[in-house]
């Protein structure tokens, strides 16, 4: 869409570009894009999202197309592998993190019946944590400023997916999966992609 009004924050790259069109904001229900886009945000911690999103497919490749089983029996041999990637983020801790999250995951799976169902509840009806009908949360996003980096349902899960297991979930890292699958809508007024 070249000349589509967009958020303010997307600016002139094609991949990024693509992303706020195409991904970000739309809700997401599929387990293995939630959890694709669990650790993505995890890596980009410190980092720019554009930095993550031009390795996304080295990541995709790297961590076996995000298939949570298989990473959540990860060894020393496959850790060791990726450490020397050059193609992904080699970060100890944030490559370690994949592993016990992808625990984590299965586990919140067993009790939930899907990662889906676990985090969407948080905007379900009968849960007074977001919209009474269970729709993502829409801000009335003015411009870049107007973004928060936390809010008080980032903070909830944060901490409840930390009691959990998780690691690299801080608030801010929570929040901005919040926004990338979709659980909120932070697109400008006047972005064509605002609902």
């Amino acid at each position: 869409m070249e000349n589509a009004k967009r958020c303010s924050w997307v600016g002139e790259d094609e991949l990024y570009q693509k992303y706020h069109d195409e991904e970000w904001g739309v809700p997401v229900y599929d387990d293995r894009k939630l959890f694709e886009m669990l650790i993505l945000e995890g890596a980009q911690a410190g980092l720019s999202w554009i930095t993550i999103l031009r390795k996304r497919e080295n990541y995709r490749e790297a961590f076996d197309g995000f298939d949570y089983n298989k990473i959540a029996k990860y060894k020393e041999g496959k850790f060791k592998e990726l450490m020397e990637n050059a193609g992904i983020v080699r970060n100890r801790l944030k490559i370690r993190s994949a592993t016990s999250n992808a625990k984590a995951f299965i586990e919140v799976r067993k009790e939930f019946g899907s990662f889906s169902d676990y985090i969407w509840r948080f905007v379900s009806p009968g849960d007074d944590s977001g919209d009474p009908d269970g729709n993502p949360i829409r801000n009335n996003i003015r411009n870049q400023e107007d973004v928060p980096v936390r809010s008080e349902l980032s903070d909830l899960i944060s901490k409840d997916l930390k009691r959990r297991g998780f690691s690299f979930i801080g608030t801010t890292i929570v929040y901005a999966f919040l926004q990338a699958v979709g659980v909120v809508d932070d697109h400008e007024v006047g972005c064509f992609r605002k609902v």
